[in-house]
C-alpha cells in the first residue's frame, strides 16, 4: 500500500481530496461540494437520490449513487445500472464542456438500455431516457462544446408515478 494514499475502511482507494459540484478536484484546503453517499442501497432509493443530484446539477455525484447500485445490481440488471452510470458522466461531460465526451457517454449508456422494455425495471423510464440521450447528443454534436447549464439537462431516470417495484419480463431474466 503506497503512504499518504487515501482509503476507506474496506482499504479501497479513495481520494478524500474535496471536489467541486461537476467532480473535479480541489485544492486540499478548499471547501468543495459534500461527496456523494455512494453506498449500496435498495433501486429506487438509488434512484430517487441520482434523480435529486441530477436535478441538483450534480450529475458526477449521481453517477456515483449509480455505480454503486450497478456494483452490487443482480446480473440482469448490470447492463441497466451502468448504462445510468454512464448517462450521469456524458451530464457531467455536457456541464464541463466537454461536447466529445459527452456526446459519447450519453449514447453509450443509452445503448446499453437497449435490451431492457421500455417502462423497464423499478421504474425506470428506459425508452424516455434513450430518446433524451439522442436529442441531447445531437443537440450537442450540433452546439459544439459550450458548457450546458443544469437546467438544459432534463432527464428524468423514471416514469411519472412509477410503480414501486416493476418486474422484468421472463424473457430478460
Amino acid at each position: 500500500m503506497l503512504p499518504g494514499r487515501d482509503r476507506d475502511t474496506a482499504g479501497r482507494a479513495r481520494n478524500a481530496r474535496p471536489r467541486d459540484a461537476l467532480g473535479r478536484p480541489l485544492p486540499r484546503d478548499a471547501a468543495g461540494q459534500p461527496p456523494a453517499d455512494d453506498r449500496p442501497r435498495p433501486p429506487q432509493e438509488a434512484l430517487a437520490a441520482a434523480q435529486e443530484l441530477i436535478d441538483a446539477g450534480r450529475p458526477f455525484h449521481a453517477h456515483e449513487v449509480l455505480e454503486a447500485a450497478w456494483k452490487c445490481a443482480p446480473p440482469a440488471e448490470r447492463d441497466l445500472w451502468q448504462g445510468l452510470a454512464q448517462i450521469a458522466v456524458g451530464l457531467t461531460h455536457a456541464m464541463r464542456g466537454n461536447a466529445r465526451g459527452a456526446v459519447s457517454l450519453l449514447l453509450r449508456g443509452a445503448d446499453r438500455l437497449a435490451d431492457y422494455p421500455a417502462s423497464g425495471p423499478h421504474g425506470i423510464d428506459v425508452a424516455g431516457l434513450q430518446s433524451s440521450c439522442a436529442e441531447l447528443a445531437a443537440h450537442i454534436d450540433r452546439s459544439g462544446a459550450g458548457r450546458l447549464a443544469a437546467s438544459s439537462l432534463r432527464v428524468r431516470l423514471q416514469v411519472p408515478d412509477a410503480p414501486e417495484e416493476a418486474s422484468r419480463p421472463d424473457t430478460l431474466e
